[in-house]
This record gives C-alpha cells, sequence and structure tokens, in this order.
C-alpha cells in the first residue's frame, strides 16, 4: 500500500490529467482561459493570505482584483502592457491615498503578488495561441512536472549535499541533477511526439532551459514561504498543498517557454 502523501498524489493525478487533456484538446479555448484566470485568483489569494496569517499588512482583494486584471489582459494582445501600467501605477498611489504607516509595505507586497503570480501566470494564455499551442501547454507540463519528481525521487533517497539549505532544506544537488537530466529527457522524448518532422535538438534544448530555471522557480517560492513562515500556502490539492505550491515551478517556465516557442520553437 503506498503511504497516505503519494497516494493522495496519485489521486489529483488521475483525476487533474485526463480532465486537463479535454480543456486543451476537447473544449473550446475560452474554457482553457478560464482555468488559468481561476488559477492565477486562488495561486494571488494563498500569496497574500500566506503573508497576513504571518502579521505582515497586505491588500488582499485589491491584489485579487488587479490581479485577475492582469491575468485577463492577456486575452489581448495590447491590453497587457496598458493593464500592467494601470494596476503599477494604481498601487503606488495606495500609501498617498490612505497615508497610513507602514504605507509602502503593504502595497510593495501586494504589486510583488500581481507581478509574481499573475503576470508570469498569465503567459499561459499567449503560450496556447500559439500554433500548435496545446502540444507546447503538454511540452510545459511534461518536462516540469516528470523533472520535480525526479529530483523528489532521487533527493530523497540519494541526495547527500544540500543544494540550497538555508532556502529549502530537503533540496539536494543529486536531486536538482536529476532533474536537469530528465527534463532534457523528457523533452526531445516529448517534442519528437508532440511536433513530428522537427529537430529533436530544439526540445533537448527547452527541456534544459525548464529543467534548469524551474528549480530557480522552486526556489523562489521557498524563500517566499520561509519568510512568511509557512511550509505550504494552502490545501487545496490533496497531496500537493496549496496552487502555488504546484505552480511554482511554472511560473518562470511558462514565460520562458513562451518566448522560446515565439523565437525558436
Amino acid at each position: 500500500m503506498l503511504p497516505a502523501a503519494p497516494a493522495r498524489r496519485l489521486i489529483s493525478a488521475v483525476v487533474f490529467i485526463p480532465t486537463f487533456l479535454w480543456l486543451l484538446y476537447g473544449a473550446a479555448a475560452e474554457l482553457f482561459y478560464l482555468l488559468v484566470l481561476l488559477l492565477s485568483a486562488g495561486a494571488q489569494w494563498e500569496f497574500t493570505r500566506m503573508f497576513e496569517r504571518d502579521g505582515e499588512a497586505v491588500h488582499p482583494w485589491i491584489g485579487l482584483m488587479a490581479g485577475s486584471a492582469v491575468t485577463a489582459s492577456f486575452l489581448a494582445d495590447w491590453a497587457m502592457p496598458v493593464v500592467l501600467t494601470v494596476v503599477v501605477v494604481g498601487l503606488l498611489t495606495v500609501p498617498v491615498v490612505t497615508g497610513r504607516p507602514p504605507a509602502w509595505g503593504p502595497a510593495a507586497l501586494t504589486l510583488l503578488g500581481v507581478c509574481y503570480v499573475n503576470w508570469l501566470l498569465g503567459y499561459a494564455i499567449w503560450l496556447r495561441r500559439l500554433p500548435q499551442g496545446p502540444a507546447w501547454i503538454v511540452f510545459l507540463l511534461a518536462v516540469t512536472w516528470l523533472g520535480e519528481t525526479a529530483a523528489y525521487l532521487v533527493g530523497s533517497r540519494m541526495g547527500r549535499h544540500k543544494l540550497a539549505p538555508v532556502i529549502s532544506p530537503a533540496k539536494t544537488i543529486e536531486g536538482a541533477v536529476a532533474q536537469a537530466i530528465v527534463s532534457v529527457a523528457v523533452g526531445g522524448l516529448a517534442f519528437g511526439l508532440l511536433f513530428p518532422g522537427r529537430a529533436v535538438g530544439l526540445g533537448l534544448a527547452a527541456g534544459l532551459l525548464l529543467g534548469v530555471l524551474g528549480q530557480f522557480g522552486d526556489l523562489a517560492e521557498s524563500v517566499l514561504k520561509r519568510s512568511a513562515h509557512t511550509k505550504d500556502t494552502g490545501g487545496v490539492i490533496p497531496g500537493h498543498g496549496g496552487l502555488l505550491d504546484r505552480l511554482d515551478s511554472l511560473l518562470l517556465n511558462t514565460p520562458a517557454l513562451f518566448y522560446y516557442a515565439r523565437y525558436m520553437g
């Protein structure tokens, strides 16, 4: 019998994977965009609530509304820079309007959440709208999550050297190397299956990019959680924690793959 945590992860995967593939290949693109909006809103809420529980002053409702507007702005190419500019200017005026100390801390923390969660995750909409967009989304998830799984398995069983002991004591150099190797291998295999007839080297390079950058995304969230003195951002996904815990690597990998696919792939 599987231990409780791996069993919950397996059940989550069995439910999530078929549903997600249907959203990509069987449903209207608008349903996928709605999913991205809901995920970004939920992760944004987890971000602000995480710091609020730690006693930090923050603007959770302003962050939720402003962040949702930023993610939604990716639905129109021209809208994103306009909406992002309005949100940044608007949040910077909040301390001026309220004038109550601490004036800049809550606005700065809320703005960090909007840029970190909603802006970066919004690139999933642009990635989906590329030619063969669903295939790129599958490539992104396969490389990122299989690489993370390799890091977890190798690190927990054979890891001896700490990768970032202060930031994330559980991560090891052995796990990081395994993630990079598996990401490259999955990148080449997935690229050959999803984009037949194209140079597999493009997939290998993309796998290396995501395998390395995704680890920085994971560590970046670890820094945020450690600063907020919390282990998980939530418990909405059984066996995985919160939405932000599951999206951390994708927050950096999604915009990286979008630009790679647009200009290289």
